[in-house]
């Protein structure tokens, strides 16, 4: 049995007010603490892992996004939650930088919301290290240019998660 995951609650200006179950505050469209990570490659030129979301997934199955998103759990740091969660959906860490944090909302078809104060975080990797990432959380990973990921958000935004863009401000 899977323990029941909360979320960080938060005001406008990301402070901490309190925490609810993960998938109450989605339902209720309630604000809370997230976060997304963006991983390049240490190589030139420079490219971005992205994730495709996995078809399960309770939001956005199936959606190509950033290298990885999430919540901190109660009491736990933005970074640790970065670092946990990079482990748990692709099998590796990196030391994570913040780069800022926005706040966004956006509705899904099946009635759940996402309200959230979003932390841009960043990180290196070669792009030769093998990606074991869990199915439970990733359908597929691929290396994209900027150049290319703004050519398909162009051509197709459909394809990809309603936070890409913004949090993309955050790492160019």
């Amino acid at each position: 049995m899977t323990a029941t995951e909360y979320v960080v609650l938060v005001d406008e200006n990301d402070h901490e007010i309190g925490r609810a179950e993960k998938m109450a505050a989605h339902e209720k469209c309630l604000l809370h603490r997230a976060f997304s990570i963006f991983i390049f490659s240490a190589e030139s030129p420079k490219k971005l892992l992205l994730q495709q979301r996995a078809l399960s997934k309770y939001h956005s199955p199936g959606l190509w996004t950033n290298t990885c998103c999430s919540h901190p759990r109660v009491g736990e740091e933005v970074i640790a939650a970065g670092e946990r969660r990079l482990k748990e959906e692709l099998g590796f860490t990196v030391p994570l930088k913040t780069v800022g944090w926005f706040h966004y909302t956006a509705h899904f078809g099946n009635g759940l919301s996402e309200n959230e104060v979003d932390h841009v975080l960043v990180g290196t990797l070669s792009e030769g290290k093998r990606i074991e990432f869990n199915t439970d959380e990733v359908h597929a990973t691929r290396w994209v240019t900027l150049e290319e990921l703004h050519q398909e958000l162009t051509a197709a935004s459909e394809r990809f998660t309603p936070w890409l863009t913004e949090a993309l401000r955050w790492v160019e």
